[in-house]
């Protein structure tokens, strides 16, 4: 096997490591905790696959289902601290001088 290939396989393994089912659902703006309480069966067949394949093979997959159950459970709103901008200066443009 050669050092590109091994590479390849080695990013995508932590890629998949990376991102855990809650993490996803956060991601996705549902909220893990109620999804569980409210339909566990659901939310535990949605857990084995999603263990068994790529995220965004998960989402093609269930895109109908994961929309329908945002809208049930949708995560609550986080407040997020916006910083102000600094204004931005116009450029200057430097003209010729004339006598």
């Amino acid at each position: 096997m050669t050092k590109g290939w091994l590479d390849y396989i080695l990013y995508i393994c932590r890629v998949m490591e990376e991102m855990s089912f809650d993490d996803y659902l956060v991601k996705k703006k549902i909220d893990p905790k109620a999804f569980a309480k409210g339909q566990s069966k659901r939310f535990e067949e949605f857990k084995n696959l999603f263990d068994q394949v790529h995220p965004d093979s998960f989402t093609a997959q269930k895109l109908f289902l994961i929309n329908k159950t945002r809208r049930t459970y949708p995560l609550g709103e986080v407040e997020v601290e916006k910083t102000a901008k600094k204004p931005m200066m116009k450029p200057k443009i430097a003209r010729p001088k004339t006598n």
